[in-house]
């Protein structure tokens, strides 16, 4: 099993998950200094299996050459790809870039090959559906301030061991921006993540910093368009290590990343992302919903 620790200064604090979802005065004390908070044991086990072997049967349905099904944080070729582009209403597989060769042709099992699959996984499939939208979860969407909570993306991430890829340090509101901005991302742990298979590592506190850049679609496709050119100093990362269940709530200016998974555990998380009902979402974000398909919210 992989190990799970606190780093030596206390942090990440945690909270064992609240039974109505409700965050406490101490709660929302911790996620105003930190840009996160850790909710131990939010979703039950078998809540999150079912998850792991629902992905599993989607991958396995995944046929690679229906689209580049390709991703990588660490290059830009997907971000001129349709399959990817045009995401923002299905359910698509994308690959590990370690998985493929130079033509595009998986190298390694499918199965261990999927980088992830997103982004309307709460709204288009069943099983991830009953997942995002709990009681348990509309009261803390509200708690953290969320007056009209809508479901904009998800992603289950799957960290396959020993090609796992990283995710760089970003911003969530780089790329689900609104004005106000009020983008919140919850990362649910679907098996144990901890160092050592590339669990989440946060600049605490860092929030209360600028939005460093943009997502944005434009004339000729999307680019980041950089606002604030002020590097990051990881080394003052904190680690958030987690055990299945648990939840990891992130502000959406709260610079985080995780590292390659070389380890031979995997790392599968769910990530689900919210905005603001009351607040404009922007016209050049990259992910642009279906006319057809507006936002919900928890109903």
């Amino acid at each position: 099993m992989t190990a799970v620790r606190a780093a030596a200064d206390g942090h990440p604090q945690r909270f064992a998950a609240p039974g109505d979802g409700r965050p406490d005065a101490d709660m929302l004390t911790a996620f105003a200094r930190d840009g996160y908070l850790v909710l131990d044991g939010f979703a039950a086990p078998a809540a999150c299996d079912a998850l792991v072997v629902r992905g599993a049967e989607i991958i396995d349905a995944f046929d690679p050459s229906a689209g580049s099904g390709f991703f990588s944080t660490r290059g830009q070729a997907h971000i001129r790809d349709d399959y990817f582009t045009s995401s923002a209403g299905e359910v698509r597989c994308f690959l590990e870039e370690d998985a493929v060769d130079a033509d595009g042709r998986l190298t390694i099992d499918k199965a261990q090959a999927a980088n992830k699959i997103a982004h309307a996984l709460h709204d288009r499939d069943p099983v991830f559906d009953r997942f995002s939208r709990t009681p348990e979860l509309a009261q803390l969407a509200t708690g953290l301030g969320l007056a009209e909570p809508l479901l904009l993306q998800s992603m289950l991430i799957c960290k396959p061991p020993r090609i796992g890829g990283e995710v760089i340090c970003h911003q969530d509101g780089t790329f689900l921006y609104t004005e106000p901005e009020s983008v919140l991302g919850f990362w649910f742990a679907l098996a144990d993540a901890g160092v050592e298979n590339g669990c989440l590592h946060a600049l605490r506190g860092e929030h209360r910093g600028p939005l460093r850049s943009r997502f944005v679609r434009g004339a000729d496709g999307l680019a980041l368009r950089r606002l604030d050119a002020e590097p990051w100093d990881l080394a003052q990362a904190v680690a958030l290590p987690a055990r299945k269940g648990d939840l990891i709530v992130l502000h959406g200016r709260l610079p985080h990343y995780s590292a390659i998974n070389r380890s031979s555990v995997p790392r599968p998380a769910y990530t689900l992302h919210l905005i603001d009902g009351r607040c404009a979402y922007a016209a050049d974000n990259w992910l642009q919903r279906p006319a057809d398909m507006p936002l919900r919210g928890f109903r």
